[in-house]
């Protein structure tokens, strides 16, 4: 890691650039319900490798960091879609604890994930879930959510597992995953943003406690969180969480669905070009 890189020049532009960063996620986060993850884990690991921390850690901090910034922005989107009757609440009662326990076994799950294993999960189903919503007609399962118990369990497990090794909030996964049960668009962003707390709050434990004692990790930072960053990020997007709430509800359906699906494969195919 070269100590030239950080002379205040350059500390300011990467401080001027998290905070653009983190008020652009958090315009996604309440246009679309993803947390603003999207945008925040691929910032953040190209600066990393910028700074050159070895890429044992880059990705691992990306995401650590990246569900930190959802939990203040997730509560600013949940509270703008709340006022507006966007959320569910007997969706998010239902899902919410499996949810969370899928975070959970994710974030603990980081303890023996590669950095380039999680790349590959940002990448692949970021990219599966972008060509879904870009299809003429959508992939529709049934006209309603199931009503078995193991089946919404399973559903909301797997949501917040992958989501948390994605470092995203719940939009990402469990706005499609409502599509395909017939459920209005609004209705499943509006959700989404709740999950994103409930997703990030145990995930972002778990990342914690995997990173302790790791060796070249970033100054100040907690496991494989970067306070610093964190806040710069945060202190933007919650701020910009409820402009996007606002837009999202001017929107029609077709054109939110396809403003979700373009940022998801831009952030895949540039999280694959690192793979490659």
């Amino acid at each position: 890691m070269g100590t030239t890189l950080y002379t205040a020049p350059v500390l300011i532009s990467l401080a001027v650039g998290l905070l653009c960063t983190g008020a652009v996620a958090g315009v996604l986060a309440g246009l679309l319900g993803v947390g603003g993850g999207i945008v925040i884990v691929p910032v953040l690991f190209w600066l990393l490798e910028y700074l050159e921390f070895p890429g044992s850690v880059a990705m691992h901090m990306a995401v650590g960091t990246s569900l930190a910034t959802i939990i203040p922005t997730s509560i600013s989107s949940a509270r703008l879609h709340h006022s507006r009757g966007a959320i569910d609440t007997d969706l998010l009662k239902q899902w919410a604890p499996f949810v969370a326990l899928g975070a959970a076994l994710g974030g603990w799950s980081a303890l023996y994930i590669s950095s380039q294993a999680l790349t590959a999960v940002f990448a692949v189903i970021a990219f599966l879930v972008a060509v879904n919503m870009l299809l003429p007609k959508q992939i529709v399962l049934a006209k309603q959510l199931p009503r078995s118990q193991l089946a919404n369990t399973g559903i909301g497990s797997v949501i917040g597992f992958f989501s948390s090794l994605m470092g995203i909030g719940g939009g990402t996964l469990s706005v499609p995953t409502l599509a395909m049960f017939s459920f209005p668009v609004h209705r499943a962003v509006g959700t989404a943003s709740a999950f994103g707390f409930v997703i990030a709050l145990p995930a972002v434990l778990g990342f914690i406690n995997a990173g302790l004692g790791v060796d070249d990790r970033p100054p100040w930072s907690i496991g494989y969180v970067s306070i610093p960053a964190a806040v710069l990020l945060f202190s933007a997007s919650v701020f910009t969480a409820p402009i996007g709430g606002k837009i999202a509800h001017r929107l029609d359906a077709k054109k939110l669905r396809w403003a979700f699906a373009l940022f998801l494969m831009l952030s895949a195919l540039k999280m694959a070009s690192t793979i490659w």
